[in-house]
């Protein structure tokens, strides 16, 4: 028995000796993540070509991030964002190794290494009157030793060396309110013009000498009959405007500083236009084009200088500036949309008739229109000309054209994302095949081929990269159906442009993406914009046998009283189920939670005459609102007057056709804070779908403490009038932070608090029954982090066993918001060391896991706080029963943990919000950040405590079952040799 034991023991050391080599820890970044770069919608382009370096193209866009691209496959060489205010203005390349950017109104001008991004200089160009930013980078111009760049923003002109940023000289000229629009240098001259209009009816110019910025001369000249806007410049003297009525085109001359004007009408061009006309932003050699009657015309400017039309095409043409050929001569590239293609064109500037290339390629229609085109020439094998074409599509994504092929394509319009939600997958039906949801049987070929070609060896490289792909992409974690802990779903975003996409959080890929035709440009329809994403059909019941859908509602311009638009968008295929638009405008959507049979849920629209407007329309859906027509509450907020409402529904509307499904509302309550010392600069209320596990929390002194549990609070924070600008713009004895807990169903204030000394902005986020606000202290010179905690007292009398048992307890009595409630707050703060953008929270299933705060940093990372350390019962020396409770000792900052890092070491550029979804698995959340990047994980606040992680080792679980079946067996037999011995003595 002895030998036995000293076997297992001696097997036992050995297995677990073995436990390093057979579980090796491995960096899991990347398996249970992904991250996602983009950098925007393009709006500036310099292409640079040249042999002895890197074919690049370098963009701006208007996510303000300048980059620099591969021709050859579309990767982010270097990139860099600027701040949300730091919009960049022009973009050019000097001495063709820097890129020079201006931005900020024209204040900014820096200059970036070209091959690796590093900015070289920056430097401030001080200004006091607000102007149109110009650049302007002459190719062979010095004064002195330095090459030159003439920059004019913020009224006044200035030359700054190219190497280090230095202002050599500096030209005011807005002494008499002219506006430059226009920068002229002829090259081997020693003068710039600046060419520009003074009001409405003045055109004025001026010779600049390049060296030293003394003015040579200014003329200027009034156009009696006025001008209706900006300048198309023509040639180096030459520019044409609109007057005042937009019927007459106006020549401008101004040669050698004589200035003057020849007038042609509209309807003289012939082609029978009629109705104003509007001037396009364009650059092209000799010619400039109209919008006339939905065409773009273009009109050539004769040798003579008369204007003359030589062709009007669709109003969905993009125009790409002039570039220089080798001969001297100029060309420019046109787009035009077809029948699911588009046609590119390039035409020689001085001969409209012929075409240096015309190219039709296939073009998916959900990319729309192609707003902007830029041209970049190469030489062929045989030394003629050849283009290549960079274009920005409606949606914002990004082509490169070449040789008649999409050589790459990029999805940039995913870097303007504005709202988020989650959405199910297909459940996996057992001999049904999914392949419908996953692929067409052209790509379920195509995949086998592939995987043939790679077992036979016979793949190319670009083949092996499929192959690599396709294995992902039928892995666990990227197939398209439901898994059991709930980690694969859809996020379906929406963009600025109007599109929708669906992201499988498997892999970050696009499941299926929809540009929505209501909110793209149309004659009842002139500037739509999305505006939110809702949950409209989601159902459990009839899961096998119809798909979830989402709600956009959109608008049809900025203003809140223009009309709204609504789709209604399958998850699982991408179609539009149905569309309507333009109706009444749209303030506000709040989501009801009543579903009808068909589990759509119900939505009540507000719109700007304060009427509420019931979806869907049907006659279940009006039935069961007017049932729960007493329960429905709602507040408003007033920020420019200071002004907090809560209203209910009342009756019908009164119309002129009549609506059962309008409906009049009423104001029920109003608080009315004093301007002259608070304004409201932010708000914050639950999550409606939020989980809470208990109401009860027990404290280390077996006390219940009753959380105060309602959806209706309300968290708003005020701040004085003179402290609403940046951090430092007052005195601590001039600013003051107020917070308000309300209940928006009776317009009680449940808790105030004032913090003085202390300023915006303002980040808040409500969980259950506590809210943790983030701000800044003036006196301390440090951020700070608050918690509230409210706690109900009416139910502190329950805890009398008594009468727990003979049920005199009122733990199930109804909790109505009409009565005044018996409210505790509990309260602290904390210094904290960053500045955040954004607040979120951990979600979970059932609301049992701790919760984890989001922070969005001020360097673009999520940080993961504890819950536990914004703690408002936390004390210096706690006692040995709060440490067992979990309480932690207070001090006086919350720390940041560098491992408390979500994103790792990675940035999410241009963070602008943080979206947290539960998963099944009770203790895991999924993660969401979104900005210019896109980042995804998965949580786990609790740790995986429902789970093995993955890093588990099953082969050494297995070996040590059997290594215990074995020593048992073994034991078993001596033990009975053992007996039997002893039998026989």
């Amino acid at each position: 028995m002895n030998m036995a034991i000293r076997v297992f023991l001696l097997l036992l050391i050995i297995f677990s000796s073995m436990y390093p080599t057979l579980c090796i820890y491995e960096d899991q970044v990347g398996h249970m993540d992904w991250h996602q770069q983009y950098i925007g919608k393009v709006k500036h382009a310099v292409f640079h070509t040249q042999k002895a370096a890197r074919k690049r193209v370098v963009v701006s866009t208007e996510e303000n991030v300048v980059a620099s691209i591969d021709l050859r496959r579309g990767e982010i060489f270097w990139r860099h964002v600027l701040g949300p205010k730091d919009v960049i203005d022009a973009l050019d390349i000097a001495l063709g190794k820097y890129v020079i950017t201006l931005s900020s109104e024209g204040t900014i001008l820096r200059a970036w290494n070209l091959p690796d991004g590093q900015m070289m200089w920056e430097t401030t160009l001080s200004g006091s009157t607000p102007s149109m930013s110009l650049l302007s980078i002459p190719t062979n111009l010095k004064i002195g030793k330095d090459d030159v760049v003439f920059v004019y923003g913020s009224g006044c002109l200035y030359a700054v060396a190219s190497v280090d940023g230095e202002v050599i000289w500096k030209k005011e000229l807005t002494s008499e309110g002219v506006h430059i629009q226009q920068l002229i240098y002829p090259d081997g001259t020693d003068i710039i013009c600046a060419v520009g209009l003074a009001g409405l009816a003045q055109f004025d110019a001026y010779q600049i000498n390049v060296k030293t910025g003394e003015l040579l001369k200014h003329s200027s000249m009034v156009f009696p009959a006025g001008f209706s806007g900006d300048l198309s410049f023509i040639t180096s003297d030459i520019a044409v405007t609109l007057d005042s009525t937009g019927s007459i085109l106006v020549a401008v001359h101004f040669q050698d500083g004589e200035i003057s004007f020849h007038q042609t009408h509209v309807s003289e061009l012939g082609w029978d236009f009629s109705g104003p006309a509007v001037l396009l932003p364009t650059k092209l050699p000799g010619m400039f084009a109209l919008e006339i009657n939905k065409s773009i015309v273009f009109i050539k400017v004769t040798n003579e200088g008369k204007l003359e039309a030589v062709d009007k095409l669709g109003q969905s043409t993009a125009v790409s500036e002039s570039l220089n050929l080798s001969e001297g001569q100029q060309a420019f590239g046109l787009i035009q949309r077809g029948d699911g293609k588009i046609i590119l064109t390039v035409k020689l500037g001085n001969d409209w008739t012929s075409n240096l290339l015309q190219e039709t390629i296939q073009m998916d229609h959900q990319r729309g229109n192609a707003h902007k085109v830029f041209i970049n020439t190469y030489v062929r094998t045989d030394r003629s000309n050849g283009f290549r074409a960079l274009i920005v599509m409606e949606d914002h994504s990004l082509f490169l054209l070449q040789q008649g092929e999409i050589v790459w394509s990029r999805e940039d319009g995913l870097a303007s994302i504005t709202d988020v939600m989650a959405s199910e997958l297909p459940v996996e039906k057992d001999g049904v095949s999914v392949a419908k949801v996953e692929h067409n049987l052209f790509e379920w070929l195509k995949g086998h081929l592939l995987k043939l070609k790679g077992t036979l060896m016979i793949a190319t490289p670009d083949d092996v990269v499929a192959i690599q792909k396709l294995r992902l992409q039928s892995s666990g974690k990227s197939k398209m159906t439901r898994d059991h802990n709930g980690f694969r779903k859809l996020l379906i975003v929406l963009t600025r442009a109007g599109k929708l996409f669906a992201l499988h959080t498997g892999d970050g890929r696009i499941v299926w993406s929809l540009f929505l035709d209501s909110l793209r440009k149309s004659e009842t329809c002139q500037n739509p914009r999305g505006l939110s994403l809702h949950q409209w059909q989601d159902p459990h019941h009839h899961v096998l046998d119809e798909n979830p859908s989402v709600l956009v509602v959109g608008r049809c311009d900025h203003s809140t009283d223009s009309p709204g638009v609504l789709s209604v968008v399958d998850t699982y295929t991408g179609q539009e189920r149905n569309h309507l638009g333009p109706r009444h405008s749209i303030t506000r959507v709040i989501p009801l939670p009543f579903t009808d049979s068909a589990e759509q849920r119900l939505h009540l629209l507000l719109d700007v005459n304060r009427q509420a407007h019931l979806y869907p329309r049907t006659t279940e859906a009006l039935d069961i609102f007017q049932r729960e027509l007493g329960n429905i509450y709602w507040y408003s907020a007033d920020v420019d007057k200071g002004i907090l409402k809560g209203h209910a529904v009342q009756n019908n509307c009164i119309l002129k056709i009549a609506d059962s499904y309008c409906f009049n509302t009423r104001d029920l309550w109003s608080i009315i804070l004093p301007s002259e010392s608070e304004k409201i600069i932010a708000t914050a209320t639950r999550n409606l779908n939020e989980a809470v596990h208990t109401q009860a929390k027990v404290t280390s002194d077996q006390e219940v403490m009753y959380k105060y549990i309602s959806k209706n609070l309300l968290f708003l924070a005020t701040v004085a009038p003179k402290a609403v600008g940046p951090i430092g713009s007052v005195t601590p004895e001039e600013s003051w932070l107020v917070v308000y807990v309300i209940d928006t169903v009776t317009g009680r204030i449940l808790h105030r608090m004032t913090h003085h000394g202390s300023q915006g902005p303002v980040q808040a986020v409500f969980s259950e029954n506590w809210v943790v606000y983030h701000y800044f202290n003036l006196k301390a010179h440090r951020y700070e982090m608050s918690v509230i905690e409210i706690y109900d007292q009416s139910r502190s009398d329950n805890k009398d066993i008594l009468k727990l048992l003979l049920g005199k307890h009122n733990l199930t009595s109804p909790i109505t918001a009409y009565s005044r409630p018996e409210v505790i707050a509990k309260s602290q703060s904390y210094f904290f060391m960053h500045s955040v953008k954004t607040l979120a929270v951990t979600s979970t299933a059932k609301g049992i896991t701790s919760k984890q705060l989001l922070l969005g940093t001020i360097g673009d990372q999520v940080l993961a706080l504890d819950k536990r350390f914004l703690d408002p019962r936390r004390t210096v020396n706690p006692t040995q029963a709060e440490k067992e409770e979990g309480i932690i000792p207070l001090t006086d900052s919350l720390p940041i943990i560098p491992q408390s890092y979500v994103t790792h070491a990675l940035k999410v550029e241009g963070l602008r919000g943080i979206a947290t979804v539960p998963a099944k698995l009770e203790s895991t959340t999924l993660v969401f950040a979104y900005g210019v990047d896109l980042f995804f994980t998965r949580l786990a606040p609790s740790r995986t405590y429902d789970s093995l992680t993955e890093d588990f080792s099953y082969a050494l679980l297995l070996i040590t079952i059997a290594a215990l079946v074995i020593a048992i067996f073994v034991t078993w037999i001596w033990s009975e040799k053992k007996e039997l011995q002893e039998k026989w003595r």
